[in-house]
């Protein structure tokens, strides 16, 4: 069996991965964070349409991102068993169930506007937020490739595109962003609808700049759509992208109850969930090493290996998570400030990153688990946590607290928080269970065991 590091090896290994994917992961959402600012600066009424536009639009993306994650096993296990050519081949798979899916996501997007209407979101604000999504329609297939490309290149350990690309995107959509919203020279003043186009630009510019890092093509590589490969890693990435869309739903449709509760609520819930997605994207990127790290443990055969990456990867994202709920309680006021002026919704939102606090450390062992699970191909438990947590208990107790309670908006993340504690809990024990059970086949194996059944993992 090969030997295992120490822990400071192994978390060492981890975060020199895991620091890169974090900081691209948190580019995904400092490019809504930098959107929510600058329209900010035209009107609460405005923040709260192009927060809801983009919160929604993100939700639904999301659902294609977590699909894109089946890559994630696929590559890193195929590195793993040091077939170069395969994890390729999954590559150019990748693409086309990113066309696919792309295509696939279009429709949720295109009847938000009926929605919208169906909950009773205040007009002003709701046609502000279907001007956002109309225009992030066309970003929807680049965000996806750009998601496939990561995972083939976190999954090969080549970091610094990634890294390079998220800077790129976000300085990009900071100036396009000012020029577009508030009009630069010939470029009129376009609100809403420039910090949207803006950001589909970047999203198609920081793929762009990943395609060079992908490196010449090998030899043997299968680049033809190959129905079987497709179906395939859909079967993996389905259930990742439901656990996602279960996720993210309920913050949308907690966001479509904020905005029924009034503008200044609506925008105060936007800015906490702006700081909130910022540090849970980090969680997100400590998963992705994780799940890179567990995959190679699974493909070159060594499970004590992938377990002691999981229990690292859980600990780091615990440890972050408590350093941001610590942020969140110190200085709620100067961090809301960064994204509204208005003291109305500062004042609310302050009071949300209490609550915001309390669930840092489960929201980060969630995320966290998520990507360890995931690099043992187990995908459809997250879903199944996610769906009972959010759904059967956060969401319910969401409703009860903010809407037909009194507390308003800091209600509906009580109830939000509750959700995520119950699916922290949950991911961590399927871990412990799954991974320590898999040591002991290897230690312990039975005799009538063939010599590989010890290895097997449970399939998407």
């Amino acid at each position: 069996m090969p030997s295992q590091p120490s822990i400071a090896d192994e978390l060492k290994s981890l975060w020199r991965l895991a620091l890169p994917l974090a900081l691209a992961q948190a580019g995904q959402a400092l490019m809504g964070m930098v959107d929510t600012a600058v329209v900010g600066r035209l009107s609460s009424t405005a923040q709260a349409a192009a927060g809801l536009g983009n919160s929604l639009t993100f939700t639904i993306m999301f659902f294609g991102m977590g699909v894109m994650m089946a890559l994630d096993p696929l590559v890193s296990q195929a590195i793993g068993a040091k077939k170069p050519v395969e994890a390729r081949t999954h590559y150019w798979t990748g693409v086309w169930l990113a066309l696919a899916t792309s295509v696939v996501l279009l429709v949720p997007l295109l009847v938000m506007p009926v929605l919208l209407k169906l909950v009773g979101v205040e007009a002003e604000v709701a046609a502000g937020a279907i001007e956002y999504i109309d225009y992030r329609l066309p970003g929807v297939a680049g965000q996806l490739l750009f998601v496939g490309a990561r995972s083939y290149l976190q999954g090969l350990g080549r970091t610094r595109a990634i890294v390079i690309a998220m800077v790129g995107a976000n300085v990009l959509n900071l100036g396009l962003d000012v020029a577009l919203v508030f009009g630069a020279g010939p470029i009129p003043a376009m609100g809403i609808a420039g910090a949207s186009i803006a950001t589909t630009a970047c999203t198609w510019f920081q793929f762009a700049l990943l395609v060079p890092a992908l490196g010449p093509s090998l030899p043997g590589v299968r680049r033809a759509l190959d129905v079987k490969a497709l179906v395939g890693a859909a079967r993996l990435g389905l259930p990742v992208g439901a656990h996602l869309l279960a996720e993210g739903g309920v913050f949308g449709l907690a966001g479509l109850l904020a905005a029924r509760l009034g503008a200044a609520s609506s925008a105060a819930h936007q800015v906490a969930l702006t700081w909130a997605s910022l540090t849970f994207c980090v969680a997100v990127g400590i998963g992705s090493a994780g799940s890179v790290r567990v995959g190679w443990g699974v493909g070159a055969r060594d499970l004590p290996a992938a377990r002691r990456s999981g229990l690292v990867a859980f600990g780091s994202g615990a440890l972050f998570m408590s350093a941001t709920a610590l942020m969140f309680i110190v200085m709620p006021e100067p961090l809301a400030r960064l994204l509204s002026p208005n003291d109305g919704v500062v004042a609310v939102a302050s009071s949300l990153f209490v609550v915001t606090a309390v669930f840092q450390v489960s929201d980060g062992v969630q995320g966290v688990g998520a990507g360890v699970l995931r690099g043992y191909a187990d995908t459809r438990f997250t879903f199944i946590a996610n769906v009972i947590g959010h759904w059967f208990i956060g969401l319910p107790l969401s409703w009860w607290l903010g809407v037909r309670g009194d507390l308003g908006v800091v209600g509906l993340w009580w109830g939000l928080s509750a959700g995520l504690s119950v699916v922290g809990v949950a991911v961590f024990i399927r871990f412990e269970r799954l991974s320590r059970s898999d040591v002991r086949a290897v230690e312990s194996p039975s005799e009538d065991a063939q010599p590989d059944e010890a290895m097997q993992r449970p399939g998407p």
